[in-house]
């Protein structure tokens, strides 16, 4: 490892090669083949990862209401035109604070919701077990201001049938900060719950990250390098890591990079540069676009960072 690479990539396809066919067979509208690369899927933690990966990829909707209407017994292309119409909502919204949105971008988006919606309802009737359907409509409850009640009983749902579920636990950590109507204490009090009640190896510990990862991103500009500097923070994060994506158990999969950026991203941030190499070792030149994705230059920033953090670990000055 050096710091002179040309790295990182943000792609999720160039760190994870083997979801190339799921874009290219999406790309082309061949719904065969993106059929079969789902059914080739032995885990419910990659059923949900590719159905979002396709969610993301323009013009998929045609393809998928044609297989929705060919096959309205089978779950999986009403679920996946489900949630590709929750990213057109979204895109149609845009990442800005609510009060920068306007008023026909709000009714375009929850009109794009509330049709997502309709068909999850369906689906999770009649599959209750179905994961994709029931992370779908986490995003769903979260747009469309159901409110955390509903979000709980719907992460609840599914955590019935597949716990420890890494992104149905991301997304209902969002909608437990403060900006979705959650508090700090729901929000950290959710991650450790994740972080403690899951199989040692998992990376579900990454939740705890996050959860710093948001509330520092809340925090005036003065108060933010205070705060991922603390103590208990650090500690905090040192224990998550150590019982997850540190822990000898931990078998690498398709949410190992997302977790090991999020712990190197926060380390760093607080300066911990020892606690975040481990994290920096693993990726190489990858990375997820989240949450490096909150700092202007996220390329520049992982770059600097990696190379205080490896440094540290050798005992030398950058």
């Amino acid at each position: 490892m050096t710091s002179t690479s040309s790295g990182p990539t943000f792609d999720p396809y160039d760190n994870t090669p083997e979801l190339i066919p799921l874009r290219t067979a999406a790309q082309a509208g061949d719904w065969p083949a993106v059929r079969a690369f789902f059914a080739g899927l032995r885990s419910v933690d990659r059923l949900t990862s590719a159905s979002g990966l396709l969610a993301d990829i323009p013009g998929v909707e045609n393809f998928l209401e044609r297989a929705a209407a060919e096959l309205p017994g089978d779950p999986l292309p009403r679920a996946l035109l489900a949630e590709r119409y929750v990213y057109i909502g979204w895109d149609i919204r845009s990442g800005a604070l609510a009060k920068h949105v306007s008023q026909d971008q709000f009714g375009q988006f929850h009109d794009w919701l509330r049709r997502a919606e309709q068909i999850l309802i369906e689906v999770c009737a009649e599959q209750p077990a179905y994961a994709p359907a029931w992370t779908a409509r986490l995003l769903t409850a979260r747009g469309l201001e159901l409110g955390l009640t509903e979000a709980r009983r719907r992460y609840d749902r599914l955590a019935a049938h597949h716990p420890h579920h890494y992104r149905a636990q991301s997304q209902l950590l969002q909608q437990l900060c403060p900006k979705w109507g959650g508090s700090w204490e729901a929000a950290h009090g959710f991650a450790r719950e994740c972080a403690t009640g899951a199989p040692d190896g998992s990376a579900s510990g990454a939740l705890v990250a996050l959860a710093h990862i948001e509330h520092w991103v809340d925090l005036k500009s003065t108060e933010r390098t205070a705060y991922l500097r603390g103590v208990p923070v650090r500690d905090d994060l040192r224990f998550a890591a150590q019982v997850s994506v540190l822990h000898p158990d931990h078998r690498p999969d398709w949410n190992s990079i997302g977790a090991h950026s999020a712990f190197a991203f926060a380390f760093s941030l607080g300066g911990h540069f020892a606690d975040a190499a481990p994290h920096f070792a693993f990726l190489g030149d990858r990375a997820s676009e989240f949450p490096w994705q909150y700092l202007p230059d996220q390329k520049s920033a992982f770059l600097k960072f990696r190379t205080f953090a490896l440094a540290s670990q050798e005992g030398r000055q950058p």
